[in-house]
C-alpha cells in the first residue's frame, strides 16, 4: 500500500527539511493543486526553460499557467477572468507585486503551453494512477484495456468549423463544430492511457489505429461491436494482443459451422476481405494474414434492465479450459465501465461542450481535462489502497468535490504535520462514502423536467436578429 508521502511527494515526508511558512506557500503559489499532484508528473516538466516561448521570467510562467489551467478544468464553468482573479488573490496573499486584472496575458500564456509537454503530463499521470492502483483488477493476471470513442461540441467559430465541421444535417450557422476522439482506458485503474483526436470525417477505427502502439504484448483489448472488424482482430493478434469484442451486427454467423468447444461456443475461421477498408493503410493491409481462427460465443443475458437478451462475442482467446465462456461473458459486461469513465470526463468535468475559440486551444483544453481526470484517479487509487476499499466503490464526482474543499486548507496548513493530517482526512473522506450497491439497476430513459418553450435555431442568429429589428421598426412606424 502507498503512504501519503509516496503519493504527494517528498514535501510530505517526515524526513524532509522543514520549510518556513512563507517559503512553503511560495512553493505552491499560485495554485494549491501543485502541492498535491506535483509528484505525479515528471521532475522538471514545468520548469522554466533556457530558450523558447517559456524562457522569460513572467507572472504566468509555465508552472503557474499549467496549474491554473488545471484548476479551471476541475472547476467547470470557471472563466479566464475568474482564473486571473485567483492568481491575483494568491499573489496578494504572498505579498508579491500586484497582478494585472486583464485576462489577456493569461490567455496568451495558455497558448504558449506546448502540446508535447501536455502529452507527457497525460502519459505520466496515467502511469502514476496505474502504480497506485497496482493490480486492483486483472483478468487471469493480464491487463485489460478498454476503448471507445465519443464527440465533444466546440464553439461555433470559423477556425473551429474549418478544423472540426458540424454535422451535415444541420444548416450553416445553426450547429456546432464536433471534435471526435477515441481513448484507451485501463480497466484496473480507470486511467486514460492515450487519446486520438479528429473531426467527423475521421472514422473511429481510423483514430483507433493511431493508438495501437499503446497496446503491448500480453494485454487484452475490450470494446463494443464497432471495433469488431478483421483488421482489428488480425492486426492486434500479430502484436500478441488478444481481443474480446461483441460481434458486429453486419456480420453473419452460424453456430452449426466450425469446431464445437461447448454449447454455443465454436472455433471459426474468418478470411481476409477482398477489398481493403478505408480505415486501414496499405502497409497494415499487406501485413495481415489471409485468414485467422477466432472463437465465437453466444451467451444469454437474463439481467433486468439489459436491452439485449443475448450477446455474441468474438475473441482470440481460444482455450475453452483456461478461458471459459461464462468468464468471457462477465468480462465483456465490464466494458460498461468505459461509459462511466466517459461520463466522468464529459459530464462531471463538463468536457461535453468545449469553450476555446481555436483548434489549437481546443486540443490543449482537451488534454488538460484528461490530465485532470487522471490526477483525480490517482487520488481515488490512493484512498482505496490505504483504506482497503474497492476502487470501483469510490465516487469520481465525490472525489472532485472533496478535492476542491480540502485543497484550499491543505495549502494553508501551518506545519507539515497539520498538512499530513489534512491529507489523511481527505483520503479517509473519500473511502468513507462508498457508492451504494445497486445491482441490475433499472432506470427509464425519459426526462422528468420539461424543456422551456423556445423554438430551435433554424437560421443563423444574425438573420433572425435583423428580422426582429425590421419587425420592431415597422411596429414603431405604425404606432
Amino acid at each position: 500500500m502507498f503512504t501519503t508521502a509516496e503519493l504527494f511527494g517528498k514535501f510530505h515526508s517526515p524526513k524532509a527539511p522543514l520549510l518556513k511558512a512563507r517559503h512553503r506557500m511560495a512553493a505552491a503559489a499560485p495554485q494549491e493543486l501543485e502541492r498535491l499532484f506535483q509528484s505525479c508528473l515528471p521532475a522538471g516538466l514545468l520548469a522554466q526553460t533556457q530558450e523558447g516561448p517559456n524562457c522569460r521570467d513572467r507572472v504566468y510562467s509555465l508552472s503557474v499557467t499549467f496549474w491554473t489551467f488545471l484548476w479551471q478544468t476541475l472547476n467547470p464553468g470557471s472563466s479566464c477572468r475568474q482564473a486571473v482573479r485567483k492568481v491575483m488573490a494568491w499573489f496578494a496573499f504572498l505579498g508579491r507585486p500586484a497582478v494585472s486584472p486583464d485576462d489577456s496575458p493569461y490567455c496568451q500564456a495558455r497558448r504558449r503551453l506546448d502540446r508535447a509537454t501536455l502529452e507527457r503530463a497525460l502519459s505520466a499521470s496515467a502511469q502514476a494512477a496505474e502504480r497506485r492502483s497496482g493490480q486492483a483488477w486483472r483478468f487471469h493476471d493480464r491487463e485489460v484495456i478498454v476503448g471507445d470513442g465519443t464527440t465533444s461540441a466546440a464553439p461555433d467559430t470559423k477556425e473551429n468549423q474549418r478544423a472540426y465541421p458540424q454535422s451535415a444535417n444541420q444548416k450553416k450557422g445553426c450547429g456546432f463544430p464536433l471534435v471526435r476522439w477515441v481513448a484507451l482506458f485501463s480497466l484496473s485503474s480507470g486511467a486514460l492511457l492515450n487519446v486520438a483526436l479528429g473531426n467527423k470525417h475521421k472514422a473511429e477505427l481510423t483514430l483507433f489505429r493511431k493508438l495501437w502502439d499503446r497496446l503491448q504484448a500480453g494485454m487484452i483489448f475490450l470494446a463494443d461491436r464497432l471495433f469488431c472488424d478483421y483488421v482489428t482482430l488480425a492486426g492486434l493478434f500479430l502484436r500478441k494482443v488478444d481481443s474480446v469484442l461483441r460481434l458486429n451486427s453486419s456480420r453473419d454467423y452460424d453456430f452449426r459451422k466450425g469446431k464445437k468447444l461447448g454449447r454455443y461456443d465454436r472455433l471459426v475461421t474468418w478470411k481476409k476481405p477482398e477489398r481493403k477498408p478505408r480505415t486501414a493503410t496499405q502497409k497494415l493491409w499487406r501485413s495481415l494474414p489471409g485468414q485467422i481462427t477466432l472463437r465465437l460465443i453466444r451467451y444469454p443475458v437474463s439481467f433486468p434492465g439489459f436491452r439485449p437478451k443475448e450477446i455474441i462475442l468474438v475473441t482470440t482467446l481460444l482455450d475453452p479450459v483456461l478461458y471459459p465462456a461464462a468468464e468471457l461473458a462477465r468480462l465483456y459486461l465490464r466494458r460498461w465501465w468505459v461509459e462511466l469513465f466517459l461520463r466522468d470526463i464529459k459530464t462531471t468535468l463538463q468536457m461535453d461542450h468545449l469553450r476555446c475559440q481555436s483548434p489549437a486551444m481546443l486540443r490543449r483544453e482537451i488534454l488538460m481535462h484528461l490530465i485532470g481526470y487522471n490526477l483525480i484517479r490517482c487520488l481515488m487509487a490512493e484512498a482505496a489502497g490505504i483504506h482497503h476499499v474497492d476502487l470501483e466503490l469510490i465516487s469520481f464526482k465525490g472525489s472532485v468535490d472533496t478535492l476542491r474543499q480540502f485543497s484550499l486548507v491543505i495549502a494553508q496548513a501551518r506545519s507539515r504535520r497539520q498538512q499530513s493530517q489534512l491529507i489523511c482526512a481527505m483520503l479517509a473522506a473519500l473511502a468513507a462514502d462508498p457508492l451504494p450497491h445497486r445491482p441490475h439497476r433499472i432506470e427509464p430513459r425519459s426526462q422528468k423536467r420539461r424543456r422551456k418553450d423556445y423554438p430551435f435555431l433554424i437560421k443563423p442568429r444574425g438573420e433572425l436578429r435583423a428580422k426582429l429589428l425590421r419587425t420592431n421598426k415597422l411596429k414603431n412606424r405604425k404606432a
